[in-house]
């Protein structure tokens, strides 16, 4: 190394510092685990919980990308602590090492700092989800075609609903079970008619903002993959 760097009339210490092997850089932290990241991993550890939390932020989730380390919020209704403790299982199964309950009036927000969640979360950006366009990447409809059920019960346990429908024909009430999902985001409602058409649900336009699976066969359908909050 010595006689190149007097042919090359550069400092030795720039020479060695070339010709040496140096150890790859070691990846810390969640970008160890962002699989979008690391060139030897293709699709998330657990495909299932991604399809549940993407459904999750794109009804009641936040990326804060303007701090110095990202952190991304889901805010859950303090009245079913069930779904508080499995929006941040699957956090942690996604990408998260830890995270936080930070509580509001009326809501819990679940979060997670990270570097890697923008990666995860392309859908985030400035402004309200329904006054931008929602797109899933190429890699993301993958996911979600694979796992459907899962995304759609993240769907459903944010801005969704199952509840007992009474109606009233000739004089005599009739009661049978019935889900809503409501959401402003054209984009966000026509993703939710799609996972439900990849499991065969019948589901109706029954507001300009809102879908509704009443037909027996099609709730038992969405029973098998979400059910009630709790």
């Amino acid at each position: 190394m010595g006689e190149i760097a007097k042919q090359l009339r550069l400092p030795y210490p720039t020479v060695r510092h070339w010709c040496v092997d140096r150890p790859e850089r070691k990846r810390r932290g969640t970008e160890l685990r962002c699989f979008r990241c690391r060139e030897d991993v293709d699709n998330p550890a657990d495909p299932g919980a991604y399809a549940y939390l993407l459904g999750l932020y794109l009804d009641d989730g936040h990326l804060v990308t303007s701090a110095r380390v990202p952190v991304l919020g889901i805010y859950c209704s303090n009245a079913w602590p069930d779904l508080i403790d499995a929006c941040e299982t699957a956090m942690k199964a996604v990408l998260a090492g830890s995270t936080q309950r930070i509580q509001q009036k009326g809501c819990v927000s679940v979060q997670s700092y990270g570097k890697h969640w923008p990666c995860l979360l392309p859908q985030h950006g400035p402004g309200k989800k329904h006054e931008r366009p929602i797109v899933l990447a190429g890699w993301q409809r993958e996911i979600v075609t694979a796992h459907p059920g899962e995304f759609l019960r993240g769907l459903f346990h944010s801005d969704g609903a199952r509840f007992a429908n009474r109606v009233r024909v000739r004089g005599k009430e009739y009661v049978y079970p019935r889900y809503l999902f409501s959401n402003k985001s054209a984009d966000i409602l026509g993703l939710c008619q799609w996972a439900l058409d990849l499991l065969g649900v019948a589901w109706r336009r029954n507001r300009p903002d809102s879908l509704s699976v009443a037909r027996r066969a099609a709730v038992a359908a969405l029973d098998r993959h979400v059910g009630p909050k709790s």
